[in-house]
């Protein structure tokens, strides 16, 4: 049995590969296949993920019902009781909009902008949303040491454009009373007034944010100011006010990165336009919408009603169990995440890993060796990042401690918080400290992987490690086109639009000479042209944003590239292996075709097109328009649909 032995039955053969890859291998099961009423995508990714969610389940429920006579702070207790807490549903609903009334007489008690920016510094702490984003990470230009990065933020719904772009009207004009029946559930009698000024606020607060493709610029998005810088840059803003209760000390902020400069001015001048009224409502709706998964179902089911089904086209809510295990995941995930991998992630599969890996990074070395457009000096820079390259497989060395987190089995709406500030706290903490390269940003459990410019690191979760992307006992054809292809495009990350300002020690650094940097943004920029013309398939009347999505297309095709070249690499001097009449090749690109398997309800898929930087899935595997490779493997000519003529092929790595 082959990976593309389960894939067949979805195939369409009336539809040739030579035309639609993505067609071909996905066909059948675009038209039959139902995404369950519970999800807004399904596909490849969806069914791992659904797989770990019940092997978690079977770890989370049998935690429970040993938590009572576990050690306090043992995985067993915290896991157990938090699931109890949450599967507690006859107690939270008795409790109602109770646990949120502490925090909302607090609010009610703020009469300036100081203690109001105290509150939300200290609300922050405690896992609520605030006037912008903040997060700890490696400095870019100093990757020894650790800063506060601080990024635009403040609103409710999904990207700047939602609230001027007329294609989101409806959007708009379901959101606010949206937010009146939230603040109305609250106890609030001027619900509706209320939701108007939560409106203006966000309304004011998007139209000082960038455009989301801006964003991507790491250059531009690198400015480090000192504490008094900030002040000076948003002086509007009660700075120190805010970060006394957010618990900073005065080396915590000494120096932080502010990724979008103006709109903390612009953050500035709006403290000062609105009234205490308006901002009191906006904090309140903060609270209510980050306490509302765990309070009643009325609760729950307005928020799900607006972000589920409005948002992403949703018709059911998902099953209590599966949002307990979330919740039990975004408290102690590693915990989770430990026993997850002692059960389903045999040994077998890192060493199969540590080859796939070796050869992927062989493969790039060969081919940059091979390129006409790098210089020599380039080159040489370009094999030192690629020799610093860690990758990470399955599950960190060492699994992180929430001992001291207080986990009660009857009170969660306190987990909640509880779980937030020992992330927070943790988080600060790392401030001044050592740069732990050993640290994991994605749970073993999960199904994805990721590259990390700050410490030039590929990193792939157990979750993902399974077929239809890897099996160590399948056909490696098959493991190349799925799981090398996406070590393949993780690589590429160090080499993207963004991956490539940073040089092997993780810092933005000019390594590249200016013509092969002119070079490489002739091909990038290719690549945007390119995808700045298709459109979905499901919905033709909306297109790509190919800046948007240019570091994940050159992702993409390098990864696909260099994996094919890892499986030649593979081989050896042995020929390709031919297997139910396909060659190895074209075997590679089915596959391909396949961990690509996606269905999207058509709400979803038009809110990705304005924030996802990634393309639709259907586009990502039919990049192989791109690849001589494919033309090759399936002798394309003029006139088959994927069909680009040779100069018109985009080809970096």
């Amino acid at each position: 049995m082959t990976i593309l032995d389960d894939a067949r039955p979805g195939m369409d053969p009336s539809v040739r590969p030579q035309d639609d890859l993505f067609g071909h291998v996905n066909g059948r099961w675009l038209e039959t296949e139902e995404i369950p009423s519970d999800k807004s995508r399904w596909g490849a990714f969806s069914l791992l993920a659904e797989r770990a969610e019940q092997q978690a389940r079977a770890i989370v429920e049998e935690c429970a019902a040993q938590s009572a006579t576990a050690d306090k702070g043992s995985a067993t207790q915290q896991i157990g009781d938090l699931w109890t807490s949450f599967m507690d549903e006859e107690a939270i609903e008795t409790r109602g909009a109770e646990p949120i009334q502490a925090d909302l007489a607090k609010l009610a008690a703020v009469t300036d902008h100081e203690q109001l920016a105290a509150f939300i510094g200290g609300f922050e702490r405690r896992g609520g949303g605030g006037f912008f984003g903040a997060y700890v990470d490696t400095d870019d230009r100093r990757s020894d040491r650790y800063v506060i990065k601080l990024v635009q933020g403040g609103t409710g719904l999904p990207d700047e454009s939602y609230y001027r772009d007329e294609k989101f009207a409806a959007i708009r004009e379901a959101y606010v009373p949206h937010l009146g029946r939230m603040l109305s559930l609250a106890g609030f009698d001027d619900a509706e007034e209320m939701a108007q000024k939560v409106f203006a606020v966000e309304q004011r607060l998007a139209e000082g944010h960038w455009e989301r493709a801006e964003t991507r610029d790491v250059i531009k998005g690198y400015n480090l100011k000192s504490f008094v810088e900030l002040q000076q840059l948003a002086p509007g803003f009660a700075w120190q006010a805010y970060a006394d209760a957010l618990g900073a000390d005065e080396q915590t902020l000494a120096e932080v990165v502010v990724r979008q400069p103006s709109f903390f001015e612009h953050l500035s001048t709006v403290v000062g336009e609105l009234d205490m009224d308006h901002w009191k409502a906006w904090a309140a709706i903060k609270i209510v919408r980050a306490a509302a998964p765990y309070l009643s179902s009325a609760f729950v089911e307005e928020s799900f009603d607006f972000y589920g089904r409005t948002l992403a086209g949703t018709p059911e809510l998902r099953a209590r169990w599966k949002r307990g295990v979330g919740f039990v995941e975004s408290c102690v995930g590693e915990a989770v995440g430990q026993l997850y991998v002692e059960r389903h992630f045999p040994p077998a599969s890192k060493a199969a890993m540590d080859e796939l890996v070796a050869n992927l990074l062989e493969a790039y070395r060969q081919s940059i060796t091979a390129l006409d457009w790098m210089t020599e000096e380039t080159k040489q820079r370009a094999f030192r990042k690629l020799e610093t390259f860690r990758p990470k497989i399955g599950y960190p060395d060492k699994f992180r401690d929430y001992s001291s987190i207080d986990v009660r089995p009857d009170d969660l709406w306190h987990n909640a918080k509880a779980a937030a500030a020992f992330e927070h706290d943790r988080q600060l903490a790392k401030i001044g400290a050592p740069v732990d390269r050993d640290e994991w940003f994605m749970l073993p459990q999960t199904v994805n992987a990721y590259y990390n410019p700050g410490t030039n690191e590929i990193c792939f979760p157990a979750g993902i490690l399974q077929p239809p992307f890897f099996d160590a006992d399948a056909d490696p054809a098959e493991n190349y086109g799925g799981i090398g292809a996406v070590i393949g495009h993780e690589i590429g990350h160090g080499f993207d639009d963004q991956g490539s300002e940073y040089d092997e020690h993780g810092n933005l650094d000019e390594w590249w000479t200016p013509a092969d940097k002119e070079a490489f943004k002739e091909r990038a920029d290719m690549l945007v042209k390119q995808y700045d013309g298709f459109s979905p398939r499901a919905l033709p009347d909306e297109k790509v944003n190919g800046s948007l999505t240019v570091g994940e297309n050159i992702g993409d095709l390098g990864g696909l590239t260099i994996g094919h070249k890892a499986y030649l690499i593979s081989l050896g001097d042995e020929p390709l292996p031919e297997r139910d009449g396909l060659t190895g090749s074209q075997r590679l690109f089915l596959n391909w075709g396949y961990v690509w398997r996606t269905k999207e309800r058509d709400e979803l898929a038009r809110q990705l097109l304005t924030v996802d930087p990634h393309s639709p899935p259907e586009l990502r595997a039919n990049i192989v328009r791109n690849l001589d490779e494919f033309h090759h493997a399936f002798e394309t000519g003029p006139g088959d649909g994927l069909w680009l003529d040779p100069e018109d092929r985009v080809r970096i790595w």
